[in-house]
């Protein structure tokens, strides 16, 4: 018969306890990591409100500015002269020169989900450049960017990359109509062609998917609407939706018979609105409200630069007295008109519009208008220099 003594129970009965501790301890679970803020993007300050900046580029100097529209602070991202034409896409501005693009991140961008947004800021940088001439429009949506030149080419550069402060380029499209520009929509790449003239609908990497259901002779200018893309054609717009990958064209034909001279060319908007301007030659503007499929005709006389606020807002113009003028978009009177150019015809002014404010360059001063208020002049930034180009961003 075996026998345990005192000592040996007493020992069993401290190793159990020393095992049942052990068993505990390797059981309890590791702390949660740390849950995420939903929309979050790495090394970026999330912002109650819209962080708008603006990307200016100085015609004399070739010096590439931001300013900060909230805080006001001037930020330098370095010199490229002869810029002939500018671009955004809400986060990075596009700095044409003759043969290359600029690629400046101004640091303050928007993430839409739909229902709510979030808004963003960083640090200003400046990215890189690509070889192209004659920029014809930048387009880009989170997976891809497409920048568009006028020799009828495209460049395709991974989103993610350029986010982080890379440029990797994924592919090339040959055969863009050389007025017109590639546009990302909903998960393919919108591409206005010249033969046949139509917008065909190809795959992220370029390949043929279908064609869109309605023509558009002579595609010149894109435009990104909540209700779809806007492309101008030689007898109207086409706007092109999509319904769970269905693309469908809705053309918007010209209230009447327009010459080349005088039809759309390129959209400037309020970004998220569904009213666009565009020059309409010398003689005046006109004004397309997406929701109710109609054009018209505004009266400005030859205009500078326009621009449209959106639903119930008006289409603004500078003229060629260099005064500022509203419009309303609906029946063409004039609302409101102030002086504005202190020189006007050194440069062209570019109208920059969000929720609240409209920007106009003048010279080296930047004026900040309440479309809202009879045009009054909110703030006045004076920056100095010829300020030729200027993109708003964070919108």
């Amino acid at each position: 018969m075996n026998r345990i003594s005192k000592k040996s129970v007493v020992a069993m009965g401290v190793s159990a306890v020393f095992v049942l501790i052990g068993g505990c301890a390797s059981s309890v679970p590791d702390p949660p990591a740390e849950e995420l803020p939903h929309g979050y993007v790495e090394g970026a300050e999330e912002a109650a409100e819209a962080q708008s900046r603006l990307v200016l580029s100085d015609v004399d100097s070739g010096a590439a500015r931001v300013l900060d529209l909230i805080t006001g602070e001037v930020t330098d991202v370095g010199r490229t002269s002869g810029v002939e034409e500018s671009a955004g896409d809400g986060r990075f501005a596009y700095l044409a020169t003759g043969g290359e693009v600029r690629i400046v991140d101004s640091g303050a961008w928007m993430v839409d989900h739909g229902d709510h947004v979030h808004y963003y800021r960083a640090a200003v940088r400046e990215v890189g450049a690509i070889p192209g001439p004659g920029l014809t429009g930048a387009h880009s949506d989170t997976a891809v960017v497409a920048v568009s030149f006028g020799d009828g080419r495209a460049e395709l550069l991974d989103r993610a990359e350029l986010d982080a402060g890379r440029i990797a380029e994924t592919g090339t499209i040959e055969d863009v109509a050389p007025d017109a520009a590639v546009v990302p929509y909903d998960g393919h790449l919108l591409v206005p062609v010249e033969q046949p003239g139509q917008v065909q609908v190809r795959s992220r990497d370029g390949r043929p998917v279908t064609a869109v259901d309605q023509p558009c002779p002579s595609p010149a200018g894109a435009s990104v609407t909540r209700r779809g893309v806007v492309f101008g054609c030689a007898d109207g717009a086409l706007l092109v939706t999509s319904d769970g990958g269905a693309f469908r064209g809705a053309k918007i034909p010209y209230p009447r018979p327009v010459s080349d001279a005088e039809r759309a060319r390129e959209f400037d908007h309020r970004p998220g609105s569904d009213v666009l301007a565009a020059k309409a030659g010398e003689t005046g503007a006109w004004s397309l409200d997406i929701a109710h499929r109609a054009w018209t005709f505004v009266d400005t006389g030859p205009a500078l630069a326009v621009s449209a606020v959106g639903a119930g807002g008006p289409l603004l113009a500078v003229t060629a007295d260099g005064a500022l003028r509203a419009f309303d978009g609906g029946t063409g009177s004039e609302t409101a008109a102030i002086p504005l150019l202190s020189t006007p015809g050194a440069a062209a002014p570019t109208i920059e519009v969000d929720t609240t404010r409209a920007y106009v360059n003048d010279g080296g001063v930047v004026h900040e208008i309440d479309y809202n208020d009879s045009l009054r002049r909110a703030r006045t930034f004076e920056l100095g220099g010829r300020i030729a180009h200027m993109v708003e961003t964070g919108r």
